[in-house]
C-alpha cells in the first residue's frame, strides 16, 4: 500500500513545571518526554510514525529525528519538553512565551484581561463601600 493514510496523534499538552527544566541535551529532553508521558515507548513509535529502534536511538542522543518526527514525538506524548530545551538553551523564558495568535485571538485575549481588571476593581469598591478593608 503505497497511499498510506496520514493520521496525526495529538494530545493534550500538559505544563511542563521548572523542576524538570534541568535537560542536559535534546536527547535528554525527548527522553523526559517519554518518560511523563505514561505511553509505552512502542507505543509513541507507532503514533509518531517513527521506527522503534530509531525512536531509542533518539532518546540515547546517537540519532537526531528530523523536524516532522519532532512534532509528532510532541504531538504523540503530550508533551514540549524539546521545545523549552532550545528555548531554555537560547536564554528564553519558557514562561513567558505566548503562541501566535490570530487578530481575532489577541483581541479576545485583550478584552478578556480587561473584564478581568474590572471586576478585581469593582470587588474592592464593592468591599470599600461595605466598610471592609481590603
Amino acid at each position: 500500500m503505497a497511499d498510506r493514510l496520514a493520521l496525526v496523534v495529538k494530545r493534550d499538552m500538559r505544563a511542563i513545571p521548572e523542576s524538570e527544566w534541568g535537560w542536559t541535551s535534546e536527547a535528554a529532553a525527548i527522553g523526559a518526554m517519554i518518560a511523563t508521558s505514561g505511553l509505552q515507548e512502542k507505543s509513541i513509535a507507532v503514533d509518531a510514525d517513527i521506527d522503534p529502534s530509531t525512536l531509542a536511538k533518539v532518546k540515547q542522543g546517537t540519532a537526531r529525528p528530523s523536524e516532522d518526527h519532532i512534532n509528532r514525538i510532541m504531538d504523540a506524548t503530550g508533551s514540549e519538553a524539546w521545545l523549552f530545551y532550545w528555548l531554555l538553551k537560547r536564554g528564553y523564558d519558557p514562561r513567558s512565551l505566548r503562541k501566535l495568535e490570530t487578530e481575532t485571538e489577541r483581541a479576545l485575549r485583550e478584552e478578556r484581561e480587561a473584564l478581568k481588571r474590572e471586576r478585581e476593581k469593582t470587588a474592592l469598591l464593592t468591599e470599600l463601600l461595605q466598610g471592609k478593608s481590603p
